[in-house]
C-alpha cells in the first residue's frame, strides 16, 4: 500500500511540475507576443512619421521655393512650343548594319592590357 501512495505522490508532483512548466512557457510566449506587437506598433508609427515627412518634403510649394532659390530657371512661355512638323530630321544611324551591338563592338576593340579602376596593374596579376 505504501508503494502505491509513494507512486501517486510522485505522479502528482510530476504532474504539478509539468503544469507549472507549461504555465511558465505560455507566460514567456505571451510576453514575447506582446513585445512583438509593441515593436510592430513602433515600426508602424515610424513608417507613418516617415510618410508624413515625405509628403511634407514633396509639397509643390516647397519644391517650387527650392527650385526658385537654387536653380536659375525661367518660366515657360507659350511661344516656346512648336509643332512636330517643324522638328529637325532624325540624325543618321552611324551603326554598321552587320554589327549587332555597336557599344559591345567598341568594348571588344579596347586593348586588353588597359586596366580600368583605381589600382594599377601589378606583376602578381599575370596569369
Amino acid at each position: 500500500m505504501r508503494f502505491v501512495h509513494v507512486f501517486v505522490i510522485c505522479a502528482l508532483v510530476f504532474a504539478a511540475a509539468h503544469v507549472y512548466h507549461i504555465k511558465m512557457e505560455s507566460t514567456v510566449r505571451t510576453e514575447r507576443v506582446l513585445r512583438l506587437r509593441a515593436d510592430i506598433r513602433e515600426e508602424r508609427d515610424a513608417i507613418a512619421a516617415l510618410r508624413a515627412e515625405w509628403a511634407r518634403l514633396q509639397t509643390p510649394g516647397r519644391l517650387q521655393a527650392l527650385a526658385s532659390k537654387h536653380l536659375s530657371l525661367r518660366t515657360m512661355e507659350p511661344q516656346q512650343t512648336d509643332r512636330l512638323r517643324n522638328l529637325p530630321e532624325r540624325p543618321p544611324n552611324y551603326a554598321k548594319p552587320d554589327v549587332a551591338d555597336p557599344i559591345g563592338a567598341m568594348i571588344d576593340v579596347i586593348d586588353q592590357d588597359v586596366i580600368t579602376g583605381s589600382l594599377p596593374k601589378s606583376e602578381d596579376d599575370e596569369p
